[in-house]
């Protein structure tokens, strides 16, 4: 009550961000529901990660929706969801941006080089991990006996090995000690080249990448119907031929065939 007014707060319903998100998730809905009905393989489909992440990002707005709509209907009685649990899942929306992937060739071939990568990628973890242990651990011997040490622990030293081995160096927690010094410097030459060890491949699968987008760009449209035996254009090219030679022998061909027919009929 205010000045013996009742107060009403306002409604969520409309608020013009929401009738924006209301209007986008339709469209999301219809177009997710089109591409699932017209797709011949279903469980292709539902095995996409694209599609995967459109469905999660569709979700949390149908359950923000119902917590909504069970809050209205109680007057104000206790929550259908917690609001912490709610917010987690819908920073989920935020992976709609990988939806442009779509229609970016460059995004394309950043996920096909990351893919191909999987293996390096893993390595680089792996040997980061490796290294985080033994660092936090030298790390903590080497300072137990300083009172002043930032290293209260193994498992803290933790974010120091990280922030070390990839060269960030935030400051925050730094040994004092010269057995400590030394550890750090050791540390953060082997985060150098654990890093510098997998990038040369990285890079190797992204120009490999990069030059067969490239290329398949450049042909011509005959030599794009080569790879595809049901294409049109594709019988008229030869192993080792260009368009025009084919084209040449295929015409060539034509006219054997129609004089000879003439002779016959002769």
């Amino acid at each position: 009550m205010i000045g013996g007014v009742p107060s009403y707060a306002p409604s969520p319903f409309t608020d013009p961000f929401f009738v924006i998100e209301t209007l986008c998730i339709i469209w999301f809905s219809f177009e997710l529901l089109v591409r699932f009905l017209s797709c011949p393989s279903k469980t292709s489909f539902s095995r996409n990660i694209m599609n995967v992440i459109d469905v999660v990002a569709i979700i949390p707005y149908f359950i923000t929706l119902g917590t909504e709509l069970a809050e209205t209907e109680s007057n104000g009685g206790q929550q259908a969801m917690s609001l912490a649990i709610l917010r987690v899942i819908r920073l989920v929306r935020v992976f709609r941006i990988f939806k442009l992937s779509r229609h970016s060739k460059g995004l394309q071939i950043l996920g096909q080089t990351l893919k191909a990568s999987m293996r390096e990628l893993g390595l680089l973890i792996f040997f980061l991990f490796i290294g985080v242990i033994l660092f936090s651990s030298a790390v903590y011997f080497a300072e137990a006996d300083d009172p002043t040490s930032s290293f209260s622990s193994i498992p803290d030293a933790f974010w120091w090995a990280v922030v070390t081995m990839t060269t960030v160096g935030y400051g925050d927690m730094h040994p004092v000690t010269i057995g400590g010094k030394i550890v750090g410097s050791l540390c953060a030459i082997a985060g150098v080249l654990t890093i510098a060890l997998p990038v040369p491949v990285i890079v190797s699968n992204f120009n490999y990448f990069y030059h067969r987008e490239t290329d398949a760009d450049d042909l011509p449209p005959c030599a794009l119907n080569a790879s595809c035996d049901h294409l049109p254009g594709a019988e008229l090219l030869q192993p080792r031929g260009s368009c025009k030679t084919a084209s040449y022998a295929k015409s060539a061909e034509t006219l054997n065939n129609s004089i000879h027919k003439l002779k016959k009929t002769k």
